[in-house]
């Protein structure tokens, strides 16, 4: 069929204005959506990603929790000992609660918008059980912004660290669900509610 004879029937078969705002649709819809559900890490127009401006905001305490897990096939739950995974690059859980920790303080060189902040505090706490090796991260600043970024960071990269400590045993290990598990100190907080 030729471009004007279909443009013809499609004009006879709609009205005009619903084929008008079809045409428009992606131009303006997506701004009406952007601006209705609260994007901030895009300009006024919608048009290019911007890190948000923070410097009217209050200094509040901020911390924040996150969770992570790997499970584990049973050839490497059995070298666990003395509350520990031993690996043949050494200590599986001390490795990565160091790492947890490094990757908390590097948050804003990994995520392109979060803000750079002095943390006060991260801890990183990692047990067996069963055949799930369970993580969760704590961090906890004075700032103008909050941490949920840094605790998901530090749970992430603590699960890939039991990943790459323990893949010369085994391949066989799936990372996850990682989500926050509580964020406070801003003007609003979280706290996740019933089961995963």
């Amino acid at each position: 069929v030729r471009p004007k004879a279909t443009q013809k029937v499609l004009l006879n078969m709609f009205p005009k204005r619903l084929i008008r705002d079809v045409c428009t649709r992606s131009t303006t819809s997506y701004k009406t959506y952007s601006s209705q559900v609260g994007f901030t890490h895009v300009d006024s127009e919608n048009k290019v990603p911007k890190m948000v401006n923070v410097g009217n905001k209050e200094v509040t305490r901020r911390t924040a929790a996150a969770h992570s897990r790997v499970s584990l096939p049973q050839v490497i739950v059995d070298c666990f000992k003395d509350g520990d995974i031993q690996s043949k690059k050494g200590p599986v859980f001390t490795t990565a609660i160091i790492a947890g920790t490094m990757a908390a303080k590097k948050t804003s060189d990994l995520i392109p918008f979060c803000h750079q902040l002095p943390l006060e505090g991260c801890n990183v706490k990692i047990e067996l059980r069963e055949n799930e090796v369970i993580i969760e991260a704590t961090v906890e600043t004075h700032h103008k912004t909050g941490v949920e970024m840094e605790a998901l960071v530090a749970a992430s990269t603590a699960a890939l660290t039991v990943y790459d400590m323990c893949k010369a045993i085994s391949h066989d290990m799936v990372i996850g669900p990682t989500y926050l598990l509580s964020k406070s100190g801003g003007k609003s907080g979280y706290v996740k509610s019933g089961k995963e």
